[in-house]
C-alpha cells in the first residue's frame, strides 16, 4: 500500500471518529414517571431509532409507551403497550429533539424497566453495504465515498455551530444594548426624581421661612 492511500485511510478513520456514528442508550424507566433522552440536531437530517425492552425475568412481559417530539413540540412518534418498536423522520427544525418512555401500568410487576435504545443520526444511518452493491463500490473506492460523507458532515455541523454562534452573539449584543439603555433611563429618572425633591423642599423650606 502506497503512502499516499495508507495516509487517506488514515484520514478516513480520524474523521469517523470524530463524526457521531449513532449511540446505543440503556434506560431504566421507574415504575411510575418518564424517562427522556433529548439530542440537539440540525436541520433536514435523518434519524433512525429503535427500541426494545429487556427483560430478565421472563414470567413478566412489561410493556411501555414511547413519544418523540420535535424542538416546536410536534408529534414524530406515538406507540403505546408494547415491547419494541422504531421510529424514522427527516428534521424540519434545528433544536432538541425528546423521545420519551414509560412503563404501562401492571405489566411490570412493580419493577423497573430497562430499555435498549439504538439512536443514529445523519451519515450513521445510510447503509453502506447496499450503497456499495447498487454502486459497484468496494475497497479504497467505498472508504474514499465514506470520507466523501463524513467531510460532508462535518462541513455540514461547522456551518451550523458558526451560524448558532452569531446567532447567540446577535442575541448577546442586542440584551447588551437593552440593559445599556435601561440603565441610561434609570440614571436619568433618578436625576430627575433628585431634581424635583430638592426643588420641593427648597420651595417648602422658603415658605416655612427656614431659609
Amino acid at each position: 500500500m502506497s503512502d499516499k492511500m495508507r495516509h487517506g485511510l488514515t484520514t478516513a478513520i480520524l474523521l469517523f471518529i470524530l463524526v457521531p456514528v449513532g449511540e446505543a442508550i440503556w434506560l431504566d424507566v421507574p415504575t411510575t414517571g418518564t424517562k427522556c433522552v433529548s439530542e440537539e440536531i440540525q436541520s433536514n437530517i435523518v434519524v433512525l431509532a429503535d427500541y426494545i425492552i429487556i427483560s430478565e425475568d421472563h414470567s413478566l412481559k412489561p410493556t411501555i409507551s414511547a413519544k418523540v417530539t420535535s424542538p416546536y413540540g410536534n408529534n414524530l412518534h406515538h406507540s403505546e403497550n408494547v415491547t419494541h418498536g422504531e421510529f424514522a423522520f427527516t428534521t424540519k427544525e434545528s433544536g432538541n429533539y425528546i423521545a420519551c418512555f414509560w412503563a404501562d401500568a401492571k405489566s411490570h410487576g412493580n419493577k423497573d424497566v430497562s430499555i435498549n435504545v439504538e439512536w443514529k443520526t445523519g451519515i450513521a444511518t445510510k447503509d453502506w453495504a447496499s450503497i456499495a452493491k447498487r454502486e459497484k463500490l468496494e475497497g479504497v473506492e467505498l472508504e474514499i465515498r465514506k470520507l466523501e460523507g463524513a467531510v460532508e458532515a462535518i462541513h455540514e455541523n461547522l456551518i451550523y455551530l458558526r451560524n448558532k454562534e452569531a446567532d447567540m452573539r446577535t442575541v448577546s449584543e442586542k440584551t447588551n444594548s437593552r440593559v445599556a439603555w435601561c440603565s441610561m433611563m434609570s440614571l436619568g429618572i433618578c436625576i430627575v426624581v433628585s431634581g424635583l425633591q430638592v426643588a420641593y423642599l427648597k420651595d417648602y423650606f422658603e415658605k416655612k421661612k427656614l431659609i
